[in-house]
């Protein structure tokens, strides 16, 4: 028998590489999925690792004398010829990947559309389940499809860190465009360190284009019991910084304007030291498109940005673009908001709450 080791990215490449090596005859002896290449550890690139073979020789060659018993010999050779039968029909109904031919996989895939989710994600991630098929060789339970499905997801983003607030800094900003809840993010936040922590808090805000903008953060203020400056320009930042000095944390409300305009993001830059002792905080409303998530993080990404916030998801029933961004930037998702009501409608996020709130 000839055998060959084949590598590929997905099982269908690996059927296609297969066949024309070895032949139609050719019949898979054992699959796995594989990881090459790499940095440290790191970045490693998953692969379907194939063993396949072809009989070069008839599998009874003519011989000078028969057998003694060749009724015996038949009787003998007939339940390995049955499972490579069993095994080659199994990997022709999987090897057309894009046809899905399973249900259950195709109902997934359905799935991951309906969510939104980029097809490049579904297509690694079908890859991966078909895979599973083939490795345990036999019907894989709904139960059992769906935990591989969950973990699947799970690992594309294992290597992004989510993390909300972690009190190593003294200043706490949220930017993002209008409309997307950045002020009452800001107060849930500072509403949870300062009644769950215990720490000291105040507010700076230079949203001063939004009517009633101040008043709305001014509120929250004194609900908290929090000083509260107005900055207008840098000078006016700095002063306000110098006077609450003595906050454990300074929490920045920054001005919600069109996320097209990059003349906003640099007055952004032209107020606010982004390096000072800062962790940043970019907002999304799960209400938007991802292809207008994407956009926005165009725009902010020369900034240090240190997690992202998604709001309202209590106002949407898809929240596949929250997940494309993160594994696309590859950077977590700090918290999730599913209300108005401070502090309790916010959620810090870790990767298992992440894709409990996906599949939700």
């Amino acid at each position: 028998m000839k055998i060959k080791k084949i590598k590929a990215e997905t099982m269908q490449e690996a059927m296609k590489k297969i066949r024309a090596d070895l032949g139609q005859n050719a019949v898979i002896l054992n699959s796995k999925v594989v990881y090459s290449g790499g940095f440290l550890g790191l970045f490693k690139k998953k692969m379907i690792e194939v063993l396949a073979g072809v009989d070069d020789e008839p599998l009874f060659p003519e011989r000078s004398r028969a057998p003694e018993n060749p009724q015996a010999s038949s009787t003998a050779m007939e339940p390995i010829l049955n499972e490579m039968k069993q095994i080659k029909n199994l990997v022709e109904n999987l090897s057309v990947q894009s046809d899905v031919q399973y249900p259950e996989l195709k109902n997934i895939d359905k799935q991951m559309e309906t969510m939104g989710l980029l097809p490049s994600i579904r297509k690694d991630i079908i890859d991966s389940l078909l895979a599973i098929y083939l490795l345990k060789q036999k019907k894989v339970t709904n139960d059992e499809l769906h935990f591989e499905w969950k973990n699947e997801l799970m690992k594309k983003v294992a290597n992004i860190p989510f993390q909300g607030v972690t009190f190593t800094k003294k200043y706490v900003n949220v930017i993002g465009p209008t409309g997307v809840g950045k002020t009452t993010t800001l107060a849930k936040l500072a509403a949870i360190c300062k009644i769950r922590h215990k720490k000291k808090i105040g507010f700076l805000t230079t949203d001063t284009y939004r009517i009633a903008a101040i008043d709305q953060l001014k509120t929250y203020a004194e609900i908290l019991n929090a000083p509260l400056e107005v900055c207008y320009n840098s000078d006016d930042f700095r002063k306000g910084k110098e006077k609450l000095a003595d906050c454990d944390l300074v929490f920045i409300d920054t001005a919600g304007r069109n996320f097209l305009n990059e003349q906003y993001v640099k007055d952004l830059n032209e107020i606010i030291d982004f390096q000072d002792e800062m962790e940043t905080f970019l907002v999304f409303s799960l209400t938007s498109k991802y292809e207008d998530m994407e956009k926005v993080y165009e725009h902010f990404s020369h900034l240090p940005i240190h997690q992202f916030i998604f709001t309202k998801h209590d106002e949407t029933s898809t929240y596949g673009a929250m997940y494309n961004i993160v594994y696309k930037a590859k950077i977590g998702a700090g918290y999730l908001t599913d209300g108005q009501i401070v502090p309790d409608d916010i959620h810090e996020l870790n990767h298992q709450t992440f894709i409990q709130y996906l599949l939700r």
